[in-house]
């Protein structure tokens, strides 16, 4: 590994050859530094992110590919989605998108290694690949960036060039939870069994499932990701201290990252390992809770896709649910509104108009009550959807659509 300045990478990237794919590490652990000295660089290239951060470059000559859309790609028109679930991503990346560039955020180096910190996620994979085929990897170190292990841990030869920098990390913007999401987090909170195994991603339903979470006793994380929530849980002595908190990737508030830096409790797994169905379905009662922006009369979740537009993407629901459901004593639990507030449309419709991001999930949950899903037929479970989990204001619309359908609605 060669530590530059920044104006000596700047030499070595533009002398890169071709219109490069360039893969760099996404969520809140964005190496911001060097993909700014790569973009002044590089008059084309393709940039393939996870939940990009608003901040990536919008200019031409940039294709941005992703197969889960954030905030910084949302809406572009120079943007590739790829479907994916996200075990599969580190495939996609070996077979159909190899990468030439991979760009990574990173401790300063510990004993000839560095940590990837907070995103391991794809990055090992992504890493793996570009060095088969000769290509280049850039560390952006930074001093603030806490040491995790498992997976986490990289050895120096596998980095090609590094700059230094210390500057703070990003973390999500902080919202309150709703009385709705209260009342949802309540309700999933109930679902949950004794000395379950959680799965939960960010979000105010998510916080309130684990804010609603405090007081039970050997609780233990498998997921994709965690935020304070779990910090909250470990706080509490809510959680197992005999198991690792399992995960791929972290983002949240400086507390967040001062704990789990150096904390052995934490072990950071890359998504083969972490979003592998058959290794979540060995955890015990994995419960798993994921959001929806819609939920139709057939038990379909659209989690990816507003009016026909990607929002985001499958990401880790699918891997989980199935898992889940695999899980000796697990669940796969849906949770979301009944109403869209900003839209002013009820969640629950009577046929997806899109894609359907998952299906057969055990519960699906909003602020009115609990569907149970798995178990009962197709007629029951859509009687139930719409008498427990619809908003009453959309019954009657749904119950003559459902009709219409071939549901014997009541």
């Amino acid at each position: 590994m060669r530590v530059l300045p920044e104006s000596r990478l700047t030499s070595v990237l533009s002398g890169l050859p071709g219109t490069p794919r360039v893969v760099a590490g996404g969520n809140f652990s964005t190496p911001w530094r060097v993909l700014s000295v790569l973009d002044a660089a590089i008059p084309e290239y393709r940039l393939f992110m996870l939940n990009a951060q608003p901040g990536v470059a919008d200019r031409e000559g940039v294709i941005l590919e992703s197969p889960f859309v954030g905030p910084g790609m949302r809406g572009r028109p120079n943007l590739r989605y790829f479907p994916s679930r996200l075990s599969r991503v580190p495939y996609l990346l070996a077979q159909a998108l190899p990468p030439d560039i991979v760009v990574v955020h990173t401790t300063l180096p510990v004993d000839g290694t560095v940590s990837l910190g907070t995103e391991v996620n794809i990055l090992p994979a992504a890493i793996e690949q570009v060095r088969a085929r000769g290509g280049v990897v850039v560390a952006q170190m930074n001093r603030r960036m806490p040491y995790t292990y498992g997976d986490a841990v990289l050895a120096l030869d596998e980095i090609d060039y590094a700059i230094e920098v210390d500057e703070p990390l990003s973390s999500p913007t902080p919202r309150p939870a709703s009385p709705v999401s209260r009342v949802i987090g309540e309700r999933v909170a109930a679902l949950v069994p004794q000395a379950a195994t959680l799965q939960l991603g960010i979000g105010q339903v998510p916080d309130a499932v684990l804010a609603a979470l405090l007081s039970r006793r050997d609780l233990t994380v498998w997921s994709e990701m965690f935020s304070d929530g779990v910090l909250a849980l470990e706080k509490a002595g809510a959680l197992d201290a005999r198991v690792p908190i399992t995960a791929s990737f972290v983002f949240g508030s400086a507390e967040l990252y001062d704990w789990i830096d150096r904390n052995d409790r934490v072990r950071l797994l890359r998504t083969e390992k972490t979003n592998d169905p058959a290794l979540i379905s060995r955890q015990n009662a994995l419960t798993s809770v994921n959001g929806a922006l819609q939920i139709d009369l057939y038990a379909q979740a659209n989690a990816a896709r507003v009016r026909g537009l990607i929002y985001s993407g499958f990401g880790g629901q699918t891997d989980f649910i199935v898992g889940a459901l695999h899980s000796p004593g697990g669940r796969a639990i849906i949770a979301l509104p009944s109403w869209h507030p900003k839209a002013d449309v009820s969640t629950v419709v009577p046929r997806l108009a899109g894609p359907v991001t998952s299906f057969q999930h055990s519960f699906i949950v909003s602020e009115q009550g609990v569907a149970t899903i798995w178990g009962n037929d197709a007629a029951d479970q859509a009687q139930q959807l719409l008498d427990n989990v619809a908003h009453p204001d959309a019954r009657d619309e749904l119950r003559e659509a459902g009709r219409r359908l071939g549901f014997p609605l009541r």
